[in-house]
């Protein structure tokens, strides 16, 4: 079987690729979703930057977030890289003993809509599809819709799945109205006759999207590994952002999304947008971490509820620590 064919199998049952092994390194099982944010991690795979770290990562991708969540909190994987909100469930919700480590993103997010659906208000009596109802990308849609003036139940919400799940959702009939989407999801509707009405982090502002997040018992115990495995992950973000690796970086999604160039630009050029898309070095964004947090106490909790701590959800020393061994 050719490799293109062996990766759409892997990618369609929600599996990954795994470094070859070597006596000297330790093993890191890594799930995320399969969108255009996993680059870094494909790299650091195939261009060998983890190995470099002394690390095998077997890197899983998801079909949804309650399998990431689950996977996580069951020991299946050890490291994962999703919207930070999954890590605040898991906490308040599940009561998992899990920490955030790392940045990652803005989330690249856009509220994409049908081309009848001509403002938010249009969103009323119709089909919003979504990863999970109550977290990460499903409250933005929430809140920019009742910043519309449309409340729960004014609008139905239809968990579906990951970024490509929506779409295609959305593709497949119009009565799925809309769905936030990110990249590449944004730029192949589009193409399909998909609409935005805007980028998240403009109609809301700053927002932490992606994070690393571990559970803490596995951190404390592999504190050095967990070190190593940020630092290998900066330098995956590092790759990407250089601008001698453009070419390598667009035949890269090229191959792992099946995108037309001309898609693979406009995706790799959004994907370096600092305040929309990757975050430059990993770097947790606290502003819009705190509001995360804020539009968690307005959406999700009790009437009055003031928004968490952050210090209850993040350990920034890994990163910190990480950041110290590169500057060596």
């Amino acid at each position: 079987m050719h490799r293109m064919s062996t990766l759409t199998i892997l990618l369609a049952a929600g599996i990954g690729l795994a470094a070859p092994a070597t006596a000297a390194e330790t093993a890191v099982r890594v799930d995320t979703f399969p969108n255009a944010k996993a680059l870094p991690l494909q790299v650091g795979v195939e261009k060998g930057i983890f190995a470099r770290h002394g690390l095998k990562v077997d890197l899983a991708f998801t079909r949804n977030s309650r399998d990431l969540r689950d996977g996580l909190a069951s020991g299946k994987f050890d490291v994962v890289h999703a919207a930070v909100d999954n890590a605040l469930d898991m906490i308040d919700v599940a009561k998992k003993d899990v920490v955030i480590v790392t940045g990652g993103d803005s989330g690249t997010n856009e509220f994409m809509v049908q081309g009848d659906i001509k403002s938010f208000a249009d969103m009323r009596g119709r089909i919003l599809v979504v990863d999970a109802p109550n977290t990460a990308y499903a409250l933005q849609a929430k809140k920019i819709l009742l910043t519309a003036g449309l409340k729960d139940g004014d609008y139905t919400v239809k968990p579906v799945g990951n970024g490509g799940l929506r779409l295609k959702a959305m593709l497949a009939s119009k009565d799925n109205a809309a769905g936030i989407l990110n990249l590449p999801f944004t730029v192949q509707g589009e193409q399909k006759g998909l609409k935005s009405l805007g980028r998240t982090t403009d109609l809301l502002g700053p927002y932490q999207a992606a994070g690393a997040f571990v559970m803490r018992p596995w951190a404390k115990a592999n504190a050095a590994t967990l070190d190593r495995y940020i630092a290998a992950y900066i330098e995956c973000m590092r790759w990407v952002y250089d601008p001698a690796h453009h070419d390598e970086a667009v035949a890269m999604l090229i191959e792992k999304l099946k995108l037309a160039k001309p898609m693979a630009e406009t995706t790799y050029k959004q994907l370096i947008e600092p305040s929309f898309g990757l975050a430059p070095e990993a770097k947790f964004n606290l502003a819009g971490f705190k509001s995360v947090l804020a539009l968690r106490a307005e959406i999700e909790a009790k009437p009055g509820s003031k928004p968490a701590d952050p210090a209850r959800y993040i350990d920034l020393s890994y990163y910190d620590r990480a950041r110290a061994m590169l500057s060596h």
